[in-house]
């Protein structure tokens, strides 16, 4: 089975899991953060190089504050449950913004290693596909790549986004490693996450022509 060197995953969905489960809607991103290292341990297992997680972008910050300290504290116990695995982590977001939380700062200058350190994580938080672009200029006054450029520049081309939640959209995740991203949806939740969908994500990414516009 031929298997993506980059996977990024949109765990979408918390908010809807909790509703239907009887929860306050901010309860649900602690649901999510098993799945994540579930994630990260099947990637690991299929020879994965590199995975990215859309933590939480900068429109999520509009949400009720309730909802931003929880999906915040959610992320900043994600990054920390990763670390008891053989990654080197990189943290990308707008760490310019009072949203950034300041425990994440030691892992946005580069990539900090833990364990034997195999597989690149990357971990978006108070991302904005904006912020991102905003040095876009720059390339062309220098003529610099637009890689280069880019808050997110030690991110490779994602080759596969796996988005839970039913949605069918990239909501502003890393646009210029996406261009040639295969997308595969789900229609369960992230908390509803399962070993079997993952692996069927692969599979389907297996059979798909992937030409890179040649």
């Amino acid at each position: 089975m031929r298997v993506p060197r980059h996977i990024a995953i949109i765990p979408d969905g918390n908010r809807r899991w909790a509703n239907k489960s009887g929860f306050k809607k901010h309860q649900g991103y602690s649901y999510g953060l098993n799945p994540g290292v579930e994630v990260l341990l099947l990637a690991k297992q299929f020879g994965v190089e590199e995975i990215t997680y859309y933590g939480f972008t900068t429109d999520n910050c509009k949400r009720p504050p309730i909802e931003v300290k929880s999906f915040t504290n959610g992320c900043i116990e994600a990054v920390r449950m990763i670390q008891e695995e053989d990654v080197s982590l990189l943290v990308v977001g707008n760490t310019g913004s009072a949203m950034f939380p300041e425990e994440l700062l030691p892992y946005t200058c580069k990539r900090v290693e833990f364990g034997k350190g195999t597989t690149k994580v990357n971990f978006l938080v108070n991302y904005g596909w904006e912020w991102d672009l905003s040095n876009m200029n720059t390339a062309s006054r220098n003529r610099n790549s637009i890689m280069d450029c880019l808050y997110s520049k030690d991110i490779s081309r994602i080759d596969l986004i796996i988005r839970w939640g039913g949605r069918k959209r990239l909501s502003g995740l890393l646009p210029i490693q996406s261009v040639y991203a295969d997308i595969y949806t789900l229609d369960e939740m992230w908390p509803e996450f399962k070993k079997e969908q993952f692996i069927d994500a692969l599979k389907w990414y297996d059979q798909q022509d992937i030409t890179l516009g040649g």
